[in-house]
């Protein structure tokens, strides 16, 4: 019994692994392993298997480094930057704009139009908690619309907005005006491009767009294309907010 404990004592869930390396969420490496993606030491991993983490584990043909420290990184996303790691087509992609000795994702996408803050991390957890819709987490967009903003129009974003192509309401939201064509809001979910969506119903266009804040991380002094570590108080409130 004794020699059973000591020879699985450092094993666990291949998809926990995964997301403490910083692949994808614990979620997606579920799919990830059903669709045949990951391999152990040249075999199909299945769902639920154990891994020590010194075995050969490949992602899509590439080798799984192991376990880094934990790191957040506040970066700033540049207009023009897409979130992805694999569309050839696209001209600038995060993977290629933001380097880290450590490899990191993000949590939370922008679109290729909008730019600012992006939390970038290798905890798997973190992501996991992040994504979550039902967890409501903040986060706060700076808007310049093409139109003056009325009183009439910032009341009609607050209260939930109907989105006819995707046939949703949106959740409530803080909605403030910051200047004649500008205002601030604070979303609880995470619909794509929701801001757009919602201007564009009442006759809107999104000239600019940025994320200034997600959850207690704000996005400070930085400049499109720098970035700063999360640490400290700052970053123990995170996962505090994010329950963890």
């Amino acid at each position: 019994m004794q020699e059973k404990r000591e020879t699985g004592e450092d094993r666990e869930r291949l998809n926990k692994y995964l997301a403490a390396c910083g692949i994808c969420s614990r979620r997606d490496a579920d799919r990830w392993i059903a669709e045949g993606r990951i391999t152990v030491d040249g075999e199909t991993a299945a769902v639920g298997m154990r891994v020590s983490g010194r075995e050969l584990i490949m992602a899509d043909g590439k080798a799984v480094t192991g376990k880094d420290p934990k790191a957040v990184i506040a970066y700033y996303k540049p207009v023009g930057v897409v979130c992805t790691e694999r569309d050839r087509y696209a001209e600038r992609k995060v993977s290629d704009e933001f380097r880290y000795p450590v490899r990191l994702t993000y949590a939370g996408r922008l679109d290729k139009e909008s730019e600012g803050l992006l939390l970038m991390t290798n905890d798997g957890r973190l992501i996991e908690a992040m994504m979550r819709g039902a967890n409501g987490h903040e986060k706060e967009y700076v808007v310049r619309v093409d139109r003056e903003v009325t009183d009439e129009f910032l009341m009609k974003l607050s209260e939930g907005v109907y989105l006819e192509e995707l046939k949703v309401t949106t959740r409530k939201c803080d909605v403030r005006k910051s200047g004649k064509y500008t205002f601030t809001i604070v979303l609880t979910q995470g619909i794509n491009r929701q801001i757009r969506r919602m201007t564009e119903t009442f006759g809107y266009r999104v000239k600019a767009l940025k994320r200034v804040r997600v959850m207690n991380v704000n996005l400070v002094n930085l400049k499109p294309g720098e970035y700063r570590v999360v640490e400290g108080e700052e970053l123990q409130r995170l996962y505090r907010q994010a329950g963890l």
